[in-house]
């Protein structure tokens, strides 16, 4: 093949939106599904094993590093498909995330305090909020709060990036539910980004759909090659979705259109709600009782699932039709002010994660 026909087939590709975000699909797919196999192969020569324990939900040793492989996916697809000319300050929010990756990865195989963990999240949200532009910088009229002061904005966006990468990765408990939650989160911020022209953050959205339904496959279906995305997919896949929403929300103050969202903050909520919920549900029972907000435990939803008698699939299969769900109420009511559809959402959420909290109760009783 000539160069002329070489770069002629190029640019039909990158000329081309929805052929970039086929082939950035694709190969994200492509990399994590081939990298799993040699990564679990790894993990069992050096013994790098998640211990089934009594916080647990799994009763084998199995591989934890799957997020090497979701990593790669991504940073590889982005590196080839993203404009980074249309946003060049996308670098560091790279960076950001490659402070996050290895963050989760010493984590996955060392350990490390949760201090220490923190103080590399702030380090990763510092870059990407300061060099890579990445900021609140409006309320949407929560509370009669329409634009920002610089501080407030900043202080704001930092508790946005730390809480939402920490809610999902404590989400991560069961086989398939995080990948599953982050391939639908994804998904929706990916279409609306699409419709509305923001192509290079489908792009992203693209690249992440692709590598987690390659680690699904794995991690639900896979017999001598399951494996789990440890703190370094959870950290990750959080992190991303948490920029992601970032960037749904700032877009969204000056859009018009059929598909500018007027309570957008509530509404991008909504979209992740079931990990956001049931993080602060899980942190105020804690504190309620008495106890450290981070001690682990078996409170979360999910684990109430499992002790209806449900498997780790159905456990999360319910989760997820609970999450469409919230996406559906959350769009059909985005008309609505931040503050009113907060409280729909909120107050949904607190009813439907009462069920199963009651009925393993009310089981416990008899």
């Amino acid at each position: 093949m000539s160069f002329s026909t070489f770069n002629s087939f190029q640019d039909f590709i990158l000329g081309d939106i929805n052929l970039k975000l086929i082939f950035c699909f694709s190969l994200a797919f492509v990399i994590c599904f081939f990298l799993i196999p040699s990564i679990v192969e790894i993990a069992k020569a050096k013994s790098l094993f998640d211990e089934p324990n009594s916080r647990t939900s799994h009763n084998q040793k199995t591989p934890t590093l799957g997020g090497l492989a979701i990593f790669n996916g991504v940073a590889i697809s982005l590196l080839i498909f993203f404009d980074f000319s249309d946003f060049p300050k996308f670098q560091y929010t790279i960076a950001g995330l490659m402070i996050i990756f290895f963050t989760g990865f010493k984590d996955d195989i060392i350990g490390i305090t949760p201090f220490r963990k923190l103080m590399a999240q702030l380090l990763a949200v510092f870059i990407t909020i300061v060099f890579g532009r990445i900021q609140i910088t409006n309320l949407h009229g929560f509370l009669g709060v329409w634009e920002l002061n610089y501080h407030l904005g900043l202080l704001l966006t930092v508790i946005t990036l730390v809480g939402i990468t920490n809610c999902f990765n404590l989400m991560d408990g069961i086989d398939g539910l995080s990948a599953s939650l982050g391939i639908l989160v994804a998904l929706t911020f990916g279409t609306w980004f699409y419709m509305t022209g923001e192509y290079n953050w489908a792009i992203m959205s693209a690249a992440l759909v692709g590598s987690l339904l390659a680690f699904f496959f794995f991690n639900v279906y896979g017999k001598q090659n399951k494996i789990f995305m440890g703190d370094t997919g959870a950290l990750l896949l959080g992190f991303i979705m948490a920029v992601m929403a970032i960037k749904f929300n700032e877009l969204n103050i000056t859009l018009s259109g059929p598909w500018a969202i007027q309570a957008a903050p509530a509404v991008s909520i909504g979209i992740m709600m079931i990990p956001i919920f049931d993080t602060l549900r899980v942190f105020l029972t804690r504190i309620f009782k008495n106890r450290y907000p981070f001690t682990p435990d078996k409170t979360h939803i999910h684990h109430y699932l499992l002790q209806l008698g449900l498997t780790h699939f159905q456990s999360t299969l319910v989760i997820f039709l609970a999450s469409i769900g919230f996406i559906a109420v959350s769009w059909y009511l985005r008309f609505l002010t931040v503050a009113w559809l907060l409280f729909v959402l909120f107050s949904l959420a607190a009813f439907l994660s009462y069920i199963p909290i009651w009925l393993v109760d009310r089981r416990r009783n008899k």
